[in-house]
């Protein structure tokens, strides 16, 4: 009885378990999914920003014509869904007050300075479909150069004395977004 049990087991997994082999599953996405964290000293999440990461692959990125993404017009921020952040409480943003709560992030890069926007529309694709009634939040902020091409679109953290400095860098700019903790 236990033979026959264990051959019918080899059996079905014979007949069956190339069903397994398969699966097709899909390549590496070309604008690979990222996620940027600040955390607080004692750890605890403050803000996360969670973007796709296009790569520049000898392409000019910034640009008034030929470029990915043309001078004074609104950008995702990222690539594919529009890009999130999400405060875990109340922070400045510039010289704005945020609730808690998530957001989309946008930008209008410019050579000199890019607007950076905060909006209330959440889970879009692009900014097809951009509203800026819903803009939450809106200011502009210096462009820099950078020492070396960033390769790859790219959002870090850099803590400061109350909170954090946001950069978000591609090609051979970045702008610095500051992020301080609202005092209770």
């Amino acid at each position: 009885m236990k033979s026959l049990i264990i051959g019918s087991f080899l059996l079905s997994f014979l007949i069956f378990g190339n069903d397994v082999n398969a699966q097709k599953f899909s390549e590496l996405d070309k604008s690979p999914l990222d996620i940027a964290m600040f955390r607080a000293q004692d750890k605890t999440p403050r803000v996360r920003v969670i973007y796709s990461r296009p790569q520049k692959k000898g392409r000019d990125v910034f640009a008034t014509k030929d470029g990915l993404e043309k001078y004074g017009e609104v950008w995702r921020t990222g690539a594919n869904e529009s890009t999130e952040i999400k405060f875990y409480k109340e922070m400045m943003v510039g010289d704005t007050k945020v609730p808690a709560g998530t957001y989309t992030l946008f930008t209008i890069p410019t050579e000199d300075e890019w607007t950076v926007i905060l909006n209330k529309d959440l889970d879009t694709w692009g900014a097809y479909g951009y509203k800026e009634e819903r803009d939450l939040v809106r200011f502009t902020t210096p462009a820099h150069k950078t020492a070396a091409p960033i390769e790859s679109f790219s959002i870090s953290f850099q803590p400061t004395e109350n909170g954090s400095d946001m950069f978000l860098g591609w090609d051979d700019m970045y702008i610095q977004v500051p992020i301080e903790e609202v005092e209770m």
